[in-house]
């Protein structure tokens, strides 16, 4: 059984910084890539950044404020996000094993339960 434990959500005012952590745990854990999604409320499930062999690939709106890492000794994704804005708002979900198109929640076959992320204006 694969689990993936994710931390380090919260409320921040626009501007602020966060840093979401997914633990990976299981006996057969074996994963070359690492990913973030998010669901905003009434919402579909959207890529936001991911690892995977060492290359990042990040959503547009995204790019030069969000940060993904991975720490492979300890099977773990970092994902830390500056300049955060109101629309980030979201349930942050660590995604892992990929099965499919890197960008798409079908691309992935573990999840964690989520984080959630307020950015108040």
């Amino acid at each position: 059984q694969v689990q993936l434990v994710e931390s380090g959500g919260g409320l921040v005012q626009a501007g602020g910084s966060l840093r979401l952590s997914c633990a990976a745990s299981g006996r057969t854990f074996s994963s070359n890539t690492m990913g973030w999604f998010r669901q905003a409320p009434g919402k579909a499930r959207v890529f936001v950044a991911s690892w995977s062999g060492g290359t990042t690939y990040y959503a547009d709106s995204v790019k030069g404020r969000f940060t993904i890492s991975r720490d492979n000794a300890k099977n773990t994704v970092h994902l830390q996000m500056n300049s955060l804005k109101p629309e980030d708002t979201a349930v942050y979900y660590c995604a892992a094993r990929r099965i499919g198109p890197i960008r798409t929640p079908e691309g992935y076959e573990h999840w964690g339960q989520g984080t959630q992320v307020t950015v108040s204006s």
